[in-house]
């Protein structure tokens, strides 16, 4: 051991190397969960695998320029994110569209940092866009992602460590699936309810945010039941 303090430094960038590596995998997971087109050999890539292909050879340590991505929706996305055929709007387009992932090299993040990313989801074309940054972000920084809403794109943020673990994944909680617009109207013409009427979930609601909820949307809950094998409920996101 020298005195540079490189044993100490390959151990952390070890252990921020598996953080990362965690945190990219539920990235992947969470995408293909949304309906793009993730490869299941994408999904179950092994941190060594991970690792050739993110971090510095020398020093381990990671480099999340690399960790950018982009997906795009599979037909059966684009089918469920297309509404309604009206009177009107005969032929509507679909709102499901590409999206654009980045991890923020930055530890410290301000406006800048949310506007230039707001800027490349739209001179892009991107539908959807998911920052991701190492810690917190002030509510006055991410008022740069607002603008964004009226051209219909979609900008989410996360941080690192709200990825480390999957949270569908646990045994506590069920299985959201999100309606298309026509099961949504299946639902509420069967039961005469108006949207409003049914049970809510927030949209800042973990699962909500994991599966990229949109206000309005309606969730299909699924449950296990010791009498009845499964049973559905319904929320409404507001």
């Amino acid at each position: 051991m020298d005195l540079s303090g490189r044993p100490e430094l390959t151990v952390e960038s070890e252990r921020e190397a598996t953080r990362l590596w965690r945190t990219w995998k539920t990235v992947l997971e969470m995408l293909k969960d949304r309906g793009y087109e993730i490869a299941d050999r994408e999904v179950q890539i092994t941190r060594d695998e991970w690792k050739d292909k993110f971090c510095d050879r020398a020093s381990g340590i990671a480099d999340r320029r690399l960790m950018r991505l982009q997906a795009m929706p599979t037909p059966e996305m684009v089918k469920r994110d297309t509404p309604r055929p009206t009177k009107k709007v005969p032929e509507p387009q679909t709102t499901a569209g590409s999206i654009w992932v980045e991890f923020s090299p930055e530890s410290t993040i301000g406006i800048k940092h949310l506007r230039a990313f707001a800027q490349h989801l739209d001179q892009n074309n991107f539908n959807t866009g998911i920052f991701i940054t190492i810690g917190p972000v002030t509510t006055a920084a991410l008022r740069a992602f607002e603008p964004l809403q009226e051209r219909g794109i979609h900008a989410e943020h996360f941080q690192e460590q709200d990825l480390l673990v999957n949270i569908t994944r646990h045994d506590l909680v069920p299985r959201h699936v999100l309606l298309s617009a026509e099961e949504k109207k299946v639902l509420l013409d069967r039961y005469r309810l108006k949207e409003t009427q049914l049970p809510r979930i927030q949209l800042q609601d973990p699962v909500s945010k994991y599966l990229g909820l949109k206000r309005g949307n309606v969730v299909k809950i699924i449950r296990k039941s010791e009498t009845a094998g499964r049973y559905a409920s319904y929320r409404w996101v507001f």
